[in-house]
């Protein structure tokens, strides 16, 4: 059950700042072609790259390839190998990018324990915990960004049977954005979902331990 677990983080995580794409690469006058499978993060935040890179090893079965990209605050944590592209297409269920329109949880991990660790990797990656003053009263908000996709209604439906309380937010070509508002929802959401971001843990902690 833990691998499963794994892969379910794992499958969160791709769909977030995820790609699997083929790209042709020219070398003496030959065409090859690279199968890649690619996380990207925000190379500022060490802890959550590390993780990341252990979390795909478990997942994939050997260690990942760490490329902090020049003059940008971007890390690529990147496979190439042939057989790790055809196990996350075929066995997982994932989807070749572009993501737009296509992007979807598979089936088995749209319900139970499962969905909500997906949530956590989406969270981790596309999410944030953002801190607002409305008139004077600090409030926090979990806000995640999701393209327009059948994961869209799939997540909807996700937090919908785990009794959150959120709002959606329409955005421009079709992209919404689901908004978690309060001390309390905060709270929900790690007791339900969590995080493996420490960054996102510490700020959730200001309110969760009523630090100002």
């Amino acid at each position: 059950m833990e691998n499963e677990e794994n892969i379910a983080e794992f499958i969160g995580v791709m769909l977030g700042d995820g790609s699997i794409g083929i790209y042709d690469t020219h070398a003496r006058d030959k065409i090859k072609k690279h199968r890649v499978v690619k996380v990207t993060l925000d190379s500022r935040n060490k802890q959550y790259t590390e993780y990341v890179s252990k979390l795909m090893e478990n997942v994939l079965g050997f260690k990942p390839t760490i490329r902090f990209k020049k003059n940008e605050n971007a890390v690529d944590i990147s496979t190439f190998r042939k057989n790790v592209f055809e196990y996350v297409l075929n066995d997982l269920g994932l989807k070749i990018s572009p993501k737009w329109n296509k992007m979807e949880i598979p089936k088995e991990y749209t319900y139970g324990k499962l969905a909500l660790i997906i949530l956590r990797g989406l969270f981790d990656t596309d999410g944030s915990v953002t801190i607002f003053n409305n008139n004077g009263t600090i409030y926090p908000r979990i806000e995640i960004r999701v393209m327009p996709s059948p994961a869209q209604n799939q997540i909807i439906n996700i937090l919908e049977k785990n009794k959150f309380n959120f709002k959606i937010q329409r955005l421009d070509k079709g992209n919404i954005k689901i908004r978690i508002s309060g001390k309390k929802e905060l709270k929900n959401w790690f007791e339900k979902v969590g995080s493996s971001n420490q960054l996102y843990i510490e700020r959730a902690k200001q309110f969760l331990e009523n630090k100002k």
